[in-house]
């Protein structure tokens, strides 16, 4: 069994995704399904495997839909019965296999990133966390980025990914991250930011006011020699545009290499 750990996993929810074209008008982007559930479920998956099960969604554009998602979500997760009579009843068939306590704080509409983590800030109550985005998956090892970050004892440790060829490239050192170039021509040996951080409380004080995380503050504890990088050789994918979207749910449909739990009971 799985130990439960105590660390708030934040989850960067509240963009709209415009490259996504005509869904985002209706949903947000992590709320765009992959299989029968959201891409931000996929997320929260990847993490509860490894027992994480405390998460805060940073919320913003059409952040009602993330409520209404997981306030009714026994009735949007599984099939139930409905019985009429009288006081309606409903009866669901499966019990729920996700023990999650989840924050959905509302962050902005137009919020950057490092912006919605400065609101979630007081939220933070152990000496690290865990960061990501809402629309990329993985079948990343948390334990060993998480071991790997406490080892060397570093403020921030990105995860990166070997991506497709519009990404900027990192440049690493070792566990270390020296800096960034933009895209390079040939996408088979260089190395993006993937997401999947672990931080230690001190981030917060990179973060001046409402700025992209991404940008000065990672750019910051680049320099300070205070941002680690655990390299993942194997699967990860972003969505960022409808192709991107098909191919996951083309996955899914044929084994995902992302879902590294057991997805028994799934309609």
């Amino acid at each position: 069994m799985v130990e439960t750990k105590d660390e708030r996993v934040v989850i960067l929810c509240g963009g709209r995704g415009y490259r996504m074209g005509d869904e985002t008008d209706v949903r947000p982007k992590p709320m765009i399904q992959i299989g029968n559930r959201p891409i931000v479920w996929h997320v929260m998956k990847i993490y509860s495997h490894f027992g994480y099960r405390r998460f805060v969604l940073c919320l913003g554009y059409k952040g009602d839909m993330f409520r209404d998602y997981f306030l009714h979500y026994h009735e949007y997760s599984q099939n139930f019965i409905v019985r009429t009579i009288q006081e309606p009843r409903v009866e669901n068939l499966y019990p729920c296999d996700e023990d999650w306590e989840i924050v959905l704080a509302e962050t902005g509409t137009n919020t950057t990133t490092g912006g919605r983590m400065r609101a979630i800030e007081h939220l933070i109550d152990t000496p690290h966390f865990l960061m990501t985005y809402g629309d990329g998956v993985a079948d990343v090892d948390i334990d060993a980025l998480v071991a790997l970050h406490s080892a060397k004892g570093r403020v921030a440790t990105l995860t990166a990914v070997h991506p497709g060829p519009r990404f900027g490239e990192l440049e690493t050192e070792g566990d270390l991250v020296r800096g960034f170039k933009e895209k390079p021509e040939s996408s088979k040996s260089f190395l993006i930011n993937g997401g999947f951080f672990a931080l230690q409380q001190d981030v917060f004080q990179y973060i001046q006011d409402d700025v992209f995380f991404e940008a000065a503050p990672i750019a910051r504890l680049a320099q300070e020699e205070q941002l680690g990088c655990y390299t993942h050789h194997g699967f990860w994918q972003c969505m960022d545009t409808p192709a991107e979207r098909d191919y996951l749910n083309e996955l899914w449909q044929t084994g995902a290499p992302w879902a590294q739990w057991d997805k028994k009971g799934e309609l």
